[in-house]
This record gives C-alpha cells, sequence and structure tokens, in this order.
C-alpha cells in the first residue's frame, strides 16, 4: 500500500484555523491547540448570536413604539389592536423608524388605530 504524504493539507487546514483567529488575545491566535478551541466556540456564538439579534431589535422596536404611542393615551397593545381593526399593515420595523423620524405621521396612525379601538 502506497504512503500518504499529508504534510501540505495538514498545514493548510491549521493555517485556516489561525487565519480565522486573527486578532485572538493571548496564545489563542497563535497556538493551532488554543486557536482551534477558540474558533470553534467563536462560531457557536456568532450562530446563536444571529439568532438573538432578531429578537433584541424586535424588542427595541416595540419599547419605541411603545413610548411614542403613550403620548397619544394608548398602550402598546391597544395600538396594535388598533391598527389590526383598521387593517393598517405595517410591521414593527418601519412603525418604529416612524416614531423616532417623523412623529406627525406616526400620530396619524395612532389616532386612526385609536378611533378604530372606540368604534
Amino acid at each position: 500500500m502506497p504512503r500518504i504524504k499529508r504534510s501540505v493539507h495538514a498545514r493548510k487546514k491549521r493555517r485556516k484555523v489561525l487565519d480565522q483567529a486573527k486578532g485572538y488575545w493571548g496564545l489563542k491566535h497563535s497556538s493551532y491547540t488554543y486557536a482551534k478551541e477558540q474558533v470553534e466556540h467563536s462560531l457557536v456564538y456568532a450562530y446563536r448570536d444571529r439568532k438573538a439579534k432578531k429578537r433584541t431589535f424586535r424588542r427595541l422596536w416595540i419599547m419605541r413604539i411603545n413610548a411614542a404611542v403613550r403620548q397619544h393615551d394608548l398602550s402598546y397593545n391597544q395600538f396594535i389592536a388598533g391598527m389590526k381593526k383598521d387593517e393598517i399593515e405595517r410591521d414593527r420595523k418601519v412603525l418604529a423608524d416612524l416614531a423616532v423620524s417623523d412623529p406627525a405621521a406616526f400620530g396619524k396612525i395612532a389616532e386612526r388605530a385609536k378611533a378604530a379601538l372606540q368604534a
């Protein structure tokens, strides 16, 4: 059976891991053993936090909408219920942006939602 020489592939594999570990503190950027472990953890964190980012932004948008709606004597859930009754279809991202950048336009939406609740 012929002998297989793996040195080129092994070096390439290690170089890839060390390139990914660039900027890490201590031995984690220079020692293959520590770098490999940290890169694996980092990839897990990156995957997890891509999911968490969506939750975090949704929470932020809801807080901003709630703060803006309170100025129009409504709570967040009343506002959302009023929007559904009036068949206004806007997602929370757009509503939060509107509340921050154009309070007048957001006020009109809030008044329509309030009127739909009272009707």
